[in-house]
């Protein structure tokens, strides 16, 4: 009996697995066919090469300058909900007494707003600083919906690290700031990556507020606001539409690359712990 537990978990996973590799497969061999290729045989690496599509998809979508302002948008609001958060959960950390639960609370609560809701506040409030369809807005925006997470996730790591290991700092003379340098911010650092990969992937793949408050204009949109442009420009070539989705994936693989091994090391440090 345990052994055909065994066989059935272990074709669970695998059946898992290819069920998730082959939508991925059919949109990477996609990106190197035409049309014919794609409906005839869409399985078929070999069938109906198309090795122009990538460069198609760059020049109809503006893929190029459209990257750049996502990269550009990307970094700027992961870095900042960071500069932000991580203060924010070392305070959470070291605070005692009801003031701190409810700060807590607070956070927690952001959970519950949706994200259309801040739609018209939002647009209003980018009209008024004179940052409507910019990028920087974008910057200070994305943060706000991504703080509770972060902050929770960083407090509860933060609360995991010995007291101990304070009050020896402590006793050596160092302060909140040298505490949060040298102690905290260190041991954290491997729940800092996921919050890092968890906003990347966020901001990057973020397309609603991107496209209401950055808009259309080339010189300003994103590259998830330029990939719809293909399928107008090219409403019957797939396979540059394809080119299109694949390129814009390439930088969440690379990011999750290098830093996987971190992600994966800091969510079974969370399992043991719990």
């Amino acid at each position: 009996m345990r052994r055909l537990l065994t066989v059935l978990s272990h074709a669970g996973v695998w059946l898992y697995v290819v069920l998730l590799l082959v939508p991925v497969y059919y949109l990477v061999i996609s990106a190197f066919k035409d049309n014919v290729g794609i409906l005839s045989a869409p399985f078929s690496p070999f069938t109906g090469l198309e090795l122009d599509n990538f460069g198609k998809a760059f020049t109809n979508a503006t893929l190029g300058p459209a990257l750049l302002n996502q990269a550009y948008v990307t970094a700027g609001a992961s870095v900042l909900t960071l500069v932000l958060a991580v203060p924010a959960a070392f305070a959470l950390t070291r605070s005692r007494g009801r003031l701190a639960v409810l700060v807590e609370r607070v956070f927690a609560l952001g959970f519950l707003v949706p994200g259309f809701a801040s739609l018209v506040p939002t647009v209003m409030l980018s009209i008024m600083l004179g940052l409507f369809h910019t990028r920087e807005f974008l910057i200070f925006f994305l943060p706000a919906g991504a703080l509770p997470l972060s902050v929770i996730l960083l407090t509860q790591a933060m609360r995991s690290i010995p007291h101990d290991l304070e009050e020896s700092a402590v006793l050596d003379g160092a302060g909140s700031r040298q505490l949060l340098r040298s102690v905290y911010l260190p041991l954290s650092t491997p729940t800092v990556v996921v919050v890092l990969i968890l906003n990347f992937l966020s901001f990057w793949n973020e397309y609603f507020f991107a496209l209401v408050i950055a808009g259309p204009d080339p010189a300003v949109r994103t590259a998830q606001v330029a990939l719809p442009t293909l399928s107008l420009a090219n409403a019957s070539q797939y396979g540059v539409l394809a080119a299109g989705i694949v390129i814009t994936l390439i930088p969440v693989y690379v990011l999750y690359v290098f830093f996987a091994d971190k992600m994966e090391r800091a969510v079974l440090a969370g399992a043991l712990k719990g």
